[in-house]
Order: structure tokens, then sequence, then C-alpha cells
């Protein structure tokens, strides 16, 4: 995805030297840390672990594209869909 250690560690609200550890062999990530990186890739835990393959990458699940953003174009997101709620009411 083009992401950096410190984007994803913001993105999963992880440290930085823990996912240098992961991705060392060092360590090895609690569940709940490896839902966190499913979540904020926007892939299953099963395809972290090698047990699924990812969606595909002309997937039309919102949620998914989004996922796949860094912080900061995500906040865009937000603040655009925000934007758009406020102009429908």
């Amino acid at each position: 995805m083009g992401w950096s250690q410190a984007d994803l560690a913001d993105a999963a609200g992880l440290q930085q030297s823990a996912l240098s550890h992961y991705e060392n062999g060092t360590r090895r990530p609690s569940f709940t840390n490896l839902r966190r990186l499913a979540s904020a890739l926007g892939v299953s835990t099963d395809y972290l672990v090698g047990q699924a393959p990812p969606k595909e990458a002309g997937s039309d699940d919102l949620a998914w594209q989004i996922a796949r953003l860094r912080s900061t174009d995500r906040e865009v997101v937000r603040t655009l869909v925000g934007s758009l709620l406020r102009r429908s009411r």
C-alpha cells in the first residue's frame, strides 16, 4: 500500500516499534493487535495469517477502500461525509 511503519502504526493505533518487532519476527501480535492491523489495512485477520486471499483490488466496498487510505486522507473523507450529511438535512 506504500505505507511506512509510522503510517500503519498511526492507522492501527499501535507503536511503530511493535510493528518493527512483528516484521522482524522477534514478536508476534496479540489477537487484539492483529485485529487492529487487519482493520487498518482493510483485510481480514485470516488474510494476515495466510489463511484467506485478499479482497479484489476493484472491490466496491467503500469501507474497505477508505480503510486503505492514509490517516490524513481518511480524515478528509470524514470531513467530506460530515459536510454532505449536514447539507442533506
